[in-house]
């Protein structure tokens, strides 16, 4: 219904109503289908030729504009956004603002179009306000806008009809392949794929030189989608049929590998994110995920992210949990394997369509054709219009006085513009040209110059007179430019392309992925043994095999004391203050099998996983299974004890298992049956051996029973057992020096014998002679007796070298190239 407007003159007779009667039904469908048609053909939906949205393009198009080129200062972000709304794009701020951050973010576009200076925001963050962040364009966008001005595109009215803009840009780069898209419209989407700019730019080319190409021709030159955030891209048959019809899917998952994150803990590294999420949506997700108990074997996820490392999320696997396993876990509970749907819509003359790979190839390459074709054009009539404007000027000087003369005596300017065109036969611009001609043009050398310039413009001319001939010659002028973009833009590819899940996805190995899936959560509980260095490492072998006794000298450190025990078992770490610490057998890193001495290089220190007290060190291992031998040890006033295994607390983590003297430490230990020898080997180099049957097992609160008789003033320096039946291999070693030097400065002499070589004598006694001194030396620095060989390091764990073996127990040493540390 509509009223004509009444005023207060209008008769009341005047007044009419006007009802005007619609089917509400059809109004709906008409401006429903209008508005849509706004949406999709304005907003939501990129053009196929130039891969922009309006926005975009309009965005672009005004930096341009206002000469924001890279090699330009930066401007206020708010005044891009201000100069596109007020002359281009009517429809508020925050949406152009929006659209200008996303063609700077490098996470979100593989090649970025817009140079942002400040915070433009991240995958967990928004950017700065307009009015803190400066922008201009990046590098790549010179591309996307060049030869605009050279009527390569057409321009249409802008929103008040006062200005214009381009229809489309000539986009030297296939942008649309190369940064993708995402839009809703109305009763449509898109969402397509990045790729990476040098291989589509090869698919284009081929498709430029074999226009018949099939799908499977250019899928040679464009294996799949290549993602601003890297990662890797498991199962190709989704892109595969996206690629066929423009709709497919593929699943995206993070780079991992897995790291000794500190010396007892493994560690998955996460270096590169699936495409589009961000480190805080992953931690959040672990987060939910420990605690709704949907993940296990998790101790802690950190983000270690810098601008100097890049990405790195550090996920803490709990000790006994196969990392690998966990690793599983996390693809499949949290955002760390992600999937891509791909929709591969955008406007083709003015119609959304759904495009393969094919298509869009041949769209953006159609654009080109057309654009080079354009610009030849163009650049051809302002040739042939300089041409002759410049055969104009080499006729007025070749008679220049007689021009002179002509203008001279003419009434005005236009009687001087015709008497020119009728004496030299010029044309109107010719003779207009001359008119405006200045002195300092009349010269010799300008002569010679505008010869020069008609010769190279007949040059161009021709070229592009034959370029417009002939389209073989178009075409590579097309493909030829093509190369130059991709040599100029061009970055290796960074996502990396797996045919299934069984790939490489998990350690880089063929199957990896299926063994970790199949793999057990936890360790499994397998045999194997704890080894003690000379220089205090810890480790744990991989398997209950002794530890391969080789002629082959190790490069690090010796075997000071092992221990058969399982993986999630644990063990005792006996100390000189007559301690015994608990030890898990799981927070020790596991050495890869060797078949030679092992190298304990991989362990690590005693301080990160014993607890310690001033002044107390660890002076061997022992096993806390109840079945175990009785642990035996010794004491620096000659102590000797044995101590039943199954006598260990299981509620403490330390607990003592002799009860010390004033002054006295333990200085040996090891598991002894009764058939074993105990062996011990005083300062003043007396060693004595007797059963270990003779020493009856004790309580942990017991103080023991005499071991050795020692002289006065001297001390038990070495203690070691040595198993039934194997006297035959073991060894003595000894190494002699002076009392009165400080520790580790003096190499001091050292002896090897047989242990066989020493008379077996009662316990409390105080046993034979195992070194003569030299001069100068008068007390044994460090004794030694087990299996040979013998091997000997310095403090460094560097080998230290000992004499060849002796058969003779009484004799002196031969002196050390460098001081020894410890024997094993």
């Amino acid at each position: 219904m509509a009223r004509r407007p009444r005023t207060p003159d209008t008769p009341a007779e005047d007044f009419v109503e006007r009802i005007v009667d619609i089917d509400v039904g059809a109004e709906m469908e008409t401006s429903f289908l209008e508005y849509a048609y706004s949406v999709i053909y304005s907003r939501a939906l990129p053009d196929a030729r130039d891969g922009l949205k309006p926005v975009q393009r309009r965005i672009l198009f005004q930096m341009g504009e206002m000469g924001l080129r890279p090699d330009r200062p930066y401007v206020k972000s708010s005044r891009v956004v201000g100069e596109v709304m007020g002359k281009l794009h009517p429809h508020g701020d925050a949406a152009i603002y929006d659209a200008m951050v996303r063609l700077a973010q490098p996470f979100s576009l593989r090649l970025p179009l817009v140079d942002g200076h400040g915070n433009f925001g991240s995958l967990d963050d928004g950017p700065a306000a307009a009015r803190y962040t400066e922008a201009r364009l990046a590098a790549a966008a010179m591309a996307m806008v060049a030869d605009i001005d050279e009527d390569t595109v057409d321009f249409v009215p802008n929103y008040d009809n006062k200005l214009t803009q381009p229809e489309v840009l000539p986009a030297a780069i296939p942008n649309l392949l190369v940064n993708g898209a995402s839009g809703i419209a109305v009763g449509m989407a898109t969402n397509m794929a990045p790729h990476n700019l040098v291989e589509v730019v090869a698919a284009a080319r081929h498709l430029l030189a074999h226009p018949d190409a099939t799908l499977e021709d250019v899928m040679r030159f464009v294996p799949g989608p290549d993602l601003p955030s890297g990662g890797k891209i498991v199962g190709l048959e989704g892109v595969r049929d996206a690629y066929a019809s423009g709709r497919g899917a593929f699943r995206t998952r993070a780079t991992t590998r897995i790291e000794n994150v500190t010396s007892r803990r493994k560690g998955i590294v996460v270096t590169e994110l699936p495409f589009g999420v961000g480190v805080e949506k992953v931690l959040k997700s672990i987060k939910d995920g420990v605690t709704a108990k949907k993940l296990q074997g998790i101790a802690d996820a950190l983000d270690l992210t810098d601008r100097t490392n890049g990405l790195r999320l550090v996920v803490e696997v709990k000790t006994g949990f196969n990392p690998e396993a966990v690793l599983e876990q996390l693809f499949r509970q949290t955002p760390l394997e992600e999937s891509f749907s791909i929709n591969n819509v955008a406007l083709v003359d003015g119609q959304p369509r759904t495009l393969g790979l094919l298509e869009l190839l041949r769209v953006w390459v159609d654009h080109r054709i057309d654009v080079v074709r354009r610009r030849s054009r163009f650049r051809l009539g302002k040739r042939r219009d300089r041409l002759h404007l410049v055969e104009g000027l080499l006729v007025a000087i070749l008679d220049i006085d007689e021009v002179i003369q002509v203008i001279r005596s003419s009434d005005d300017a236009d009687v001087a513009r015709q008497r020119l065109r009728d004496v030299f036969d010029l044309s109107e611009p010719q003779a207009e040209y001359i008119l405006e001609l200045r002195l300092r043009r009349l010269t010799k050398f300008s002569r010679i110059e505008l010869e020069k310039e008609r010769d190279e413009l007949q040059r161009e001319i021709e070229e592009l007179e034959a370029i417009l001939a002939d389209d073989a010659r178009l075409r590579g002028v097309v493909s030829d430019e093509m190369a130059d973009v991709a040599a100029t833009y061009g970055t290796p590819r960074r996502t990396i392309l797996l045919e299934s899940a069984g790939g490489s996805s998990v350690t880089g190995a063929p199957g990896a992925a299926r063994a970790a899936a199949a793999a057990p959560l936890e360790i499994a509980d397998t045999p194997c043994r704890v080894l003690l260095s000379g220089t205090g490492l810890l480790a744990r072998t991989s398997d209950d095999a002794p530890p391969v006794r080789s002629e082959r000298r190790s490069k690090h450190d010796v075997l000071a004391s092992d221990v058969a025990t399982t993986a999630r078992g644990v063990v005792g770490a006996v100390t000189s203050l007559g301690r015994v610490v608990r030890v898990p057998v799981l927070d020790l890193p596991a050495l890869p099998p060797t078949d030679g001495a092992p190298s304990l290089s991989g362990g690590v220190p005693l301080s990160e996983v014993v607890a310690l007290e001033p002044r107390e060190r660890v002076v061997g291992l022992t096993s806390l299974a109840p079945d175990a031998p009785t642990l035996a040890l010794a004491t620096a006033q000659g102590v000797v004890k044995r101590v039943a295994a199954g006598d260990a607390p299981s509620n403490r983590e330390a607990w003592e298992v002799v009860a010390l003297k004033d002054g006295d430490e333990v200085v040996g230990c090891a598991q002894a049956a009764d058939d074993d020898e105990l062996v011990l080997v005083s300062s003043d180099s007396s060693l004595l051996h007797f059963a270990a049957s003779s020493v009856r097992p004790q309580g942990r609160s017991a103080g023991g029973m005499a071991g050795i008789k020692l002289a006065a003033g001297q001390r038990v320096v070495a203690f070691a057992t040595v198993p039934a039946g194997a006297a035959a291999e073991a060894v003595v070693v000894t190494v002699a020096g002076s009392g009165g030097a400080l520790p580790g400065t003096q190499a001091g002499s050292a002896k090897v014998s047989p242990f066989d070589a020493y008379p077996g004598k009662g316990r409390a006694t105080g046993g034979v002679r195992s070194h003569r001194f030299l001069k100068n030396e008068d007390t044994l620095l460090l004794a030694w007796v087990g299996p040979a060989p013998a091997r000997a390091c310095g403090s460094g764990g560097q080998a230290v070298p000992l004499p060849e073996l002796d058969p003779r127990r009484d004799m002196s040493g031969t002196p050390l190239p460098a001081p020894v540390h410890a024997v094993g």
